[in-house]
């Protein structure tokens, strides 16, 4: 043991010139680091950071990729599970093809319902929708949507893309013009428009009626105004700017008939 604190022990000329203290090794200050321990840390700090960029930037590119990718195949998956249980008892088993009946089905559904006879069945069929107490309102949101986007526009889908002052001043929400109405008032009638604002689903939202000279028309098409609000903004031009203003004919509907 003596041997030991005699190997451990400082000549004090050699502590007092290095700055070290004889009795507590622990309290000398700090050895200055070297140059090459500089540039080695700098080297490892510079390739930390371009290796976690070039990670990002791969997450960045890959994850629209994957989403797409994710969201195609369970479409496929959900398709064609419409009609493969079909072909597994003919004892055909080819990936894929559930999917391509599915999508002949649904083209065909269109040449017949484009056809007089389809229509009238389709007429006769939407009667029975119409008169079930809890279905007949679904169908009734989800055809206004169908309509919106569908290539036949016709007037019972969305009229305009709309923009409105809601719900303080300087804030504004988006929205979609679905009728007109007049207001019956002692001095003068007041034409309103109801103002679909979707929510987070694009058939949950509410109804605002704004008088039709405080709304502002962006110059956007119906689809791209429901590619917005699916997107939760993100395809959102970065510059909007209001239509011309040119008469348009509207349905002017009393009040009376809205109650």
């Amino acid at each position: 043991m003596a041997e030991e604190k005699e190997s451990t022990s400082i000549p004090l000329s050699q502590a007092e010139n290095s700055g070290v203290d004889p009795e507590d090794p622990a309290k000398s200050p700090p050895r200055p680091s070297s140059p090459n321990s500089s540039t080695r840390k700098a080297c490892c700090f510079v390739l930390q950071s371009w290796v976690s960029k070039k990670f990002m930037t791969g997450c960045v590119v890959l994850f629209p990729v994957a989403v797409t990718f994710f969201i195609t195949w369970w479409f496929i998956q959900f398709v064609d599970g419409f009609f493969s249980p079909l072909y597994e008892r003919l004892g055909i088993d080819i990936f894929g093809l559930g999917f391509i009946t599915s999508l002949l089905f649904v083209f065909f559904v269109g040449v017949f319902v484009s056809s007089w006879m389809g229509a009238a069945v389709f007429s006769v069929g939407e009667w029975v929708i119409k008169r079930m107490p809890f279905v007949r309102h679904l169908y009734s949101a989800s055809k206004q949507i169908s309509a919106a986007i569908s290539p036949d526009q016709n007037t019972t889908a969305f009229k305009e893309v709309a923009i409105i002052r809601h719900p303080r001043v300087g804030e504004y929400a988006f929205g979609f013009i679905t009728s007109s109405v007049v207001l019956q008032r002692e001095n003068e009638d007041e034409e309103l428009c109801s103002v679909f604002v979707p929510t987070n689903h694009l058939y949950i939202g509410d109804i605002f009626l704004v008088n039709s000279k405080e709304i502002i028309r962006p110059n956007l098409s119906i689809r791209e105004g429901i590619e917005i609000i699916v997107s939760g903004g993100m395809t959102m031009p970065q510059v909007i700017s209001p239509q011309e203003r040119f008469a348009r004919q509207k349905e002017r509907i009393p009040l009376n008939r809205m109650m």
